[in-house]
């Protein structure tokens, strides 16, 4: 069935490598790219506002805003002093005008998003042209923090398409049976490292694909059929 979703998604999956990944890693490749110049970057779901320490390692000049809904189990762990740098809205218009934004990030936020296509559509009018949409969401994840939807890979790519964002790269990240494991038992500190490595299903994947000599590509699409998030890299057309 991988093969349906290589003509599904087209040239988005890559086949630089098969590694597994969390948004933390278009964050590089974007800065990577574009480290000579100021960045303004909007963290939609910015919960916590942890992000704000990851761009900022990368490139001081970023000049980053964080905007979440007034409550959330995420929120209410705040402990930025800088409230400057955070804004609150109802979970469907953003706060800032068009064509704003040069990356707008969004970390495991859109399962909890009750109406992701009225807020991909936003997110698309205040991204400016050619600028990027970059951040991961669930597939196969259980409940949690009141959690609405899971995407597919297909059925986001469609929601993204539907903005006017393109899907530029899908990676997969952690597989959905650690993730299942991970969550039933609370997420214990021995599990931690299976977002940052290979989880363990994704392990089995890359063996077999190795075995099997299959390129990087197909490995990519069998791990995105059992994931459960993936990382996505979108632009504006």
């Amino acid at each position: 069935m991988s093969h349906q979703l290589l003509e599904l998604l087209g040239g988005a999956i890559p086949n630089d490598h098969s590694k597994q990944v969390t948004s933390n890693y278009y964050i590089d490749q974007l800065f990577l790219r574009e480290i000579d110049q100021e960045i303004k970057v909007l963290d939609v779901g910015c919960g916590n506002g942890r992000s704000l320490d990851v761009f900022m390692a990368i490139n001081k000049s970023t000049n980053w805003f964080g905007l979440d809904i007034a409550d959330s189990p995420e929120v209410r762990l705040r402990n930025i002093n800088d409230d400057s740098r955070f804004y609150t809205f109802d979970g469907i218009k953003i706060p800032f005008d068009d064509n704003t934004f040069d990356v707008i990030y969004s970390n495991q936020v859109f399962e909890h998003v009750r109406y992701p296509q009225e807020l991909l559509v936003e997110v698309s009018r205040v991204l400016k042209e050619d600028g990027y949409f970059i951040g991961s969401t669930s597939y196969l994840e259980p409940f949690h923090s009141f959690s609405f939807w899971n995407y597919t890979p297909y059925g986001f790519m469609i929601l993204l398409n539907n903005a006017q964002l393109r899907l530029e790269e899908i990676r997969p990240s952690i597989d959905s049976l650690a993730l299942i494991t991970a969550s039933m038992f609370g997420i214990p500190k021995f599990t931690e490292r299976w977002w940052s490595h290979d989880s363990p299903l994704n392990k089995i994947i890359e063996v077999f694909g190795t075995i099997k000599k299959l390129d990087k590509r197909k490995i990519n699409s069998i791990k995105l059929m059992f994931c459960g998030q993936f990382c996505f890299l979108a632009k504006k057309n």
